[in-house]
């Protein structure tokens, strides 16, 4: 069964709905003309991946999960700290590209894998068929049409070619795997991605008239009721992030919608009612926002008291590139100093001493700084 939008409850919902877009907006607006929004973005990236997976019930240290980012692991990494540097990687990947990379077709098939998103938005095209659709739409749908034929096509000249050299007695080897079949140990091969990844895209269009806030708060709820992919549930904020930047109310950073909700209830998050369930979504909105506004000034006042220690220095002085690598990440260890300010051991323990960094640790033999 298709997921069904049915009738909003608009007068409970309007209220959380503008509490959060004006939340969002002023978070952009300041992120804007900010001179620390590349650190405070990058400090995000960390706390939203570590939030993703603490939202399935998977602690991951924030100072392993940098260290690790950095190649500059203390132990063998983890599971889990191994799927937060791939959520990681994907918010960079969906931050560096144009705003509506992450929705269109090219990116779902890249961020999805198996060309998800070219068998999905054929079913999109279908269903918009039938409700009547643009002309922009119908050419987007025949031509990945177009794509999935040809991809038929090859495969059979595949076949073909095989079939020929075997009957011609030539030595065959045994056919391999496709990159794109999966264990049926690790994978339910009922479970059909593709599919319910076109039920959630057809939410995607069904939403497009819909204020951009209330908009993400049902497709969050739509991707965790459908349940699209069965391993990479975190992947489904990350989308939903990209429609306000999209939208442009979030132009100028990607919204931490783990690290949101993160701070509402799980009884909250997985109440029977569909409208509290929507309620949730736009309440950990509205929190990202919150927290990203605290967390910005926060770091301007840091930024603003670690430059007065910049005052007569020489311009030789490697102290201004620590502020700025401080500033970029939730903490950085001795030899991260020494690998990107190209000092020695004592040198980086100077540095800090004399920028007065806080030691996050508490470890005798592993330390670490971040700002006040």
């Amino acid at each position: 069964m298709a997921y069904d939008i049915g009738d909003l409850p608009l007068k409970t919902l309007i209220g959380p709905v503008s509490r959060a877009t004006e939340a969002l907006a002023r978070l952009d607006e300041r992120l804007a003309r900010s001179p620390v929004r590349d650190g405070f973005v990058e400090r995000q990236h960390f706390a939203d991946a570590a939030a993703a997976l603490w939202l399935e019930g998977e602690l991951v240290h924030l100072e392993d999960l940098v260290l690790h980012d950095a190649h500059m692991d203390i132990r063998t990494p983890t599971h889990e700290l191994t799927r937060a540097h791939a959520v990681l990687r994907v918010r960079r990947r969906i931050l560096s590209q144009k705003p509506d990379w992450a929705l269109s077709r090219e990116g779902l098939r890249e961020l999805t894998g198996r060309g998800h998103a070219a068998s999905a938005a054929v079913g999109v095209g279908r269903e918009g068929q039938r409700a009547g659709t643009s002309v922009a739409e119908a050419d987007v749908r025949d031509d990945v049409e177009d794509d999935l034929l040809a991809e038929e096509f090859a495969e059979i000249d595949a076949v073909l070619a095989r079939s020929s050299k075997i009957l011609s007695g030539a030595d065959v080897p045994a056919r391999t795997p496709r990159s794109d079949e999966r264990p049926d140990l690790i994978y339910d091969l009922d479970w059909n991605e593709e599919e319910r990844l076109a039920e959630w895209q057809a939410v995607l269009a069904q939403t497009r008239e819909l204020p951009a806030v209330l908009r993400a708060a049902i497709l969050l709820e739509a991707w965790s009721d459908i349940e699209v992919l069965q391993h990479g549930i975190w992947l489904g904020p990350l989308l939903v992030a990209a429609l306000p930047r999209q939208e442009g109310l979030a132009a100028h950073h990607l919204a931490c919608l783990h690290l949101g909700a993160k701070n509402i209830p799980r009884e909250r998050r997985r109440a029977r009612n569909r409208s509290d369930r929507l309620l949730a979504s736009l309440d950990a909105i509205h929190e990202a926002a919150l927290v990203g506004l605290k967390e910005h000034d926060r770091l301007v006042m840091a930024k603003s008291q670690m430059e007065r220690r910049l005052k007569q220095r020489r311009t030789s002085s490697k102290l201004a590139d620590l502020v700025e690598l401080v500033l970029s990440s939730p903490l950085v260890s001795n030899a991260m100093i020494q690998d990107r300010l190209k000092v020695s051991k004592q040198g980086a323990l100077n540095l800090v001493g004399e920028l007065g960094l806080r030691e996050m640790t508490g470890r005798g033999r592993f330390r670490a700084w971040g700002v006040l």
